[in-house]
């Protein structure tokens, strides 16, 4: 089989059965691509999701394209974006043919079946948040940094509160510390023994 065929075999899978979303998606995305078949390393998964973060669109598909990418340049992110794309598409369509809008909101097995599914989608949600920190190294004494971060945007307050400034902000904070470890690198002599 073909690494084009996995790819679009694997995100289709990911697409058809993950439910809320591309931040549910992120801990099924990481088990399949870096633990199952052992694609990419996990420290590289959690920097391709940084740039698939910062990219404008759906976080699903974006992160699929970057995996795609990396894996097999453009043809790859073409592929798993269709991976990606396609099982909502024919989901959709089917609602679309199948229920109206009528008929969902005034279904109770319908309605059940959404009730249900939310609880699984928060912690769906949860899991790729706590592995995302735990392999960031965020710690108990630097959670406060995104807490913080979380509590200003949330304060609506117009000057503070945009997300634009904080990702400015930290790529240039993150910038600086990697300058100033690479001149204390250079600053401490190797022995040669």
């Amino acid at each position: 089989m073909t690494l084009y065929w996995q790819l679009f075999i694997t995100f289709f899978k990911i697409g058809l059965f993950t439910f809320g979303g591309g931040w549910a998606m992120i801990a099924i995305i990481q088990r399949e691509i870096v633990d199952n078949h052992k694609w990419i390393e996990k420290e590289e998964f959690l920097d391709l999701l940084a740039v698939a973060q910062s990219m404008p669109g759906i976080l699903a598909v974006n992160i699929s394209t970057v995996i795609g990418d990396r894996l097999r340049g453009l043809r790859g992110s073409i592929v798993a974006a269709l991976g990606t794309i396609l099982p909502s598409f024919f989901i959709i369509l089917a609602i679309a043919i199948f229920l109206t809008p009528d008929v969902i909101k005034n279904n109770d097995i319908v309605s059940r079946i959404f009730k249900g599914v939310r609880p699984a989608v928060v912690a769906l949600i949860v899991a790729p948040v706590i592995t995302t920190a735990r392999a960031a190294g965020i710690t108990w004494r630097t959670v406060i940094i995104p807490v913080a971060v979380a509590l200003l945007i949330y304060s609506g307050i117009p000057v503070i509160s945009s997300p634009i400034l904080y990702i400015v902000l930290g790529a240039v904070v993150g910038y600086v510390m990697h300058v100033r470890k690479l001149a204390n690198q250079r600053k401490t002599p190797v022995s040669h023994e």
